[in-house]
């Protein structure tokens, strides 16, 4: 069952949907299924999520700002309009290096 509050057929600029506050990393569903999603996250300079798990395929994309992105002890840049892909249950952590924005599309395998 899909879950959004956006109507089909409507325009939106993505990083304009989300914006970064001082206290935590911000989260907001564009869309949720049973068999994926996708997630926007807005960081301040220094915020990270910590070493977690995600049970799906993920595509980690850049939309404004620069983070590290590590998964298996590997450290990786992404800065805007790149992206990386990731296996299901992979550990990764990430620390925003400036204000960013990224879209996080998951599909569950």
């Amino acid at each position: 069952m899909l879950k959004t509050d956006y109507k089909f057929g409507e325009v939106h600029t993505l990083a304009a949907q989300i914006e970064s506050e001082s206290d935590k990393v911000q989260f907001r569903h564009i869309f949720n299924t049973d068999s994926g999603s996708v997630v926007l996250l807005a960081f301040k300079a220094g915020q990270k999520l910590d070493t977690h798990l995600a049970p799906a395929e993920v595509m980690v994309t850049v939309l404004e700002g620069e983070i590290e992105f590590t998964m298996i002890d590997q450290a990786h840049i992404i800065r805007a309009g790149e992206f990386l892909l990731m296996g299901a249950d992979v550990p990764h952590s990430v620390v925003a290096k400036a204000d960013s924005k990224m879209m996080l599309v998951k599909i569950k395998p």
